[in-house]
């Protein structure tokens, strides 16, 4: 299979929005509303890095495609569609790229969002590297952004942490302690993540400050607070844990560390005035969406951790890092 017949025979059909024109351009064209502006991300996965040789291909596309996704959710954007790069080592089959197809065609369906365009090369001393650039619109002047957090906002954040940096260790049975169950969650959670599209939309104008938890919770509690200028105080016993995460602490302590400082949760971590706790339970809510109030914003700077009693906890706020 060449590039052409990649991109006739399996790309083409993922473009479904009129803008796309059936990939036949170059280029493309987004309508965007008046008094709505476009929100742009763009997010790479090269193997070995963020995903393993073995993982299933459709999960590797929906990973990549989710990945995005999650930055939007955390500007409170509604998702339109993405532009793919694909860089090839030269050593994948057919069936690969069809089951890789086969995984963004599953979340285009899902998040209703569809391709733009993109480019494909090959090079068989490659690494294979994969690159989405993903469009969403939110009304002008209400983005979310990492750098409006307020001293004295509480800080929240969805789901479950340090899920992917454990699923991580699970795939490579680095993970003892753990029962079946509960590895299948965490390579579940490694492998698949959740944006939260849907509660970025609800918090929109009510939440102060957002961002996505990729590099980790206390790096990326420190990049909030740090863009917004305040200090950011965590609460230990208030950190949402999974029950696998639960017995991998159990069985090794240590596994504390990975888990606040490990990425990939792509939950949204995010700041608001108490006056508006009651609002932002609604709109977690509606959004079908678990919210957990974790910490606090002050002046000063920095990031920190106490436990129950108030006493600060000595944990290195680490998060993954690309560039040494």
């Amino acid at each position: 299979m060449d590039e052409f017949d990649l991109i006739d025979r399996l790309i083409s059909p993922l473009a479904a929005a009129p803008g796309a024109d059936g990939l036949t351009d170059d280029g493309a064209s987004i309508v965007v509303s008046p008094d709505t502006a476009l929100a742009v991300t763009k997010d790479m996965l090269a193997e070995n890095v963020h995903f393993l040789p073995g993982d299933p291909p459709d999960l590797v596309a929906r990973k990549l495609i989710r990945a995005n996704l999650s930055d939007l959710a955390a500007m409170g954007a509604k998702p339109l569609g993405y532009l793919l790069g694909l860089s090839s080592d030269g050593k994948r089959d057919e069936a690969w790229y069809r089951s890789f197809f086969d995984g963004l065609r599953s979340d285009q369906e899902h998040f209703g969002v569809s391709i733009l365009g993109g480019d494909t090369i090959a090079s068989r001393h490659g690494v294979l590297t994969l690159s989405l650039t993903a469009f969403g619109e939110v009304p002008e002047g209400l983005s979310l952004a990492r750098s409006r957090g307020r001293p004295g906002d509480l800080v929240a954040v969805s789901g479950t942490i340090g899920d992917a940096a454990l699923g991580l260790l699970a795939c490579r049975d680095r993970l003892p302690g753990v029962t079946e169950r509960g590895l299948a969650h965490l390579r579940s959670r490694y492998r698949l993540p959740r944006p939260r599209v849907a509660l970025g939309r609800e918090i929109l104008g009510v939440a102060h400050a957002a961002l996505d938890v990729s590099d980790g919770l206390m790096a990326d509690a420190g990049h909030l607070g740090r863009r917004s200028g305040v200090g950011v105080e965590l609460r230990l016993d208030a950190i949402p844990l999974s029950a696998a995460a639960r017995q991998a602490i159990e069985g090794d302590p240590g596994c504390l560390a990975t888990i606040l400082n490990g990425g990939d949760d792509y939950e949204l971590l995010f700041s608001f005035a108490p006056s508006r706790h009651d609002r932002i339970l609604a709109a977690a809510k509606r959004s079908g969406t678990p919210v957990a109030v974790i910490g606090r914003c002050h002046e000063g700077e920095g990031v920190g951790i106490v436990d129950r009693e108030g006493a600060v906890l000595n944990v290195a706020a680490g998060g993954w890092r690309h560039w040494p």
